[in-house]
């Protein structure tokens, strides 16, 4: 559509996640009409997050150096261990301020569809951290969908045998939403987690 470097830059921006065609067409026009600095900024820190920026050998968060900040971090409680799919996902959990143990990331969730199994995530690790008897709980975050359904179901089911206490994330209805509008899934879970309402 567009000549050679331009249609270039509008095809590699539209293989990133969530950039479609015309996402991808009003960015590479933002970059030309741009001051050549900020361009070279993002040049920049493309460069660096390649050059500097890896995954936690412990856990498989992202780090900047062996060991991810929390992982060395010594104020956090080693005993208890949440299990996310993404990164993304740890920095999701660490915004509401409410847990204060380890985390171990995935890589993924278990999607037979997809061709991901089991070993294609960072199960072994997880249980290779079990081994020493140090964790005592481990925390199930997976997403509430079929296929994070199936990942901390295989988690659970691998992981119970360890004597290690396992629990899941509740979910279920968000505040605001119409009950019509909610997934079978979404609104099993409610069902699964409901409490009693003491009176007076």
């Amino acid at each position: 559509m567009y000549e050679g470097a331009v249609q270039e830059l509008i095809d590699e921006l539209g293989r990133l996640p969530g950039v479609g065609p015309k996402s991808a067409q009003r960015i590479a026009f933002h970059l030309l009409a741009a001051d050549q600095a900020d361009v070279q900024r993002l040049v920049d820190a493309l460069h660096h997050v390649k050059e500097r920026v890896s995954f936690c050998q412990t856990c498989g968060n992202i780090a900047e150096s062996e060991q991810c900040r929390i992982c060395t971090d010594p104020k956090r409680d080693a005993s208890v261990l949440c299990v996310v799919e993404e990164p993304k996902d740890v920095v999701a959990i660490e915004r509401t301020r409410e847990f204060r143990g380890r985390y171990h990331v995935l890589g993924g969730s278990i999607n037979p569809i997809e061709g991901v199994g089991p070993e294609d995530l960072r199960i072994r690790e997880l249980l290779g951290r079990l081994s020493d008897g140090s964790i005592l709980e481990v925390i199930l975050a997976t997403d509430p969908n079929l296929e994070g359904e199936a990942t901390a179901t295989y988690l659970a089911r691998t992981i119970s045998p360890l004597g290690v206490s396992v629990s899941r994330l509740a979910s279920g209805l968000p505040v605001g939403g119409d009950l019509e509008y909610a997934d079978e899934v979404t609104l099993g879970r409610a069902f699964e987690g409901r409490r009693r309402i003491e009176s007076g």
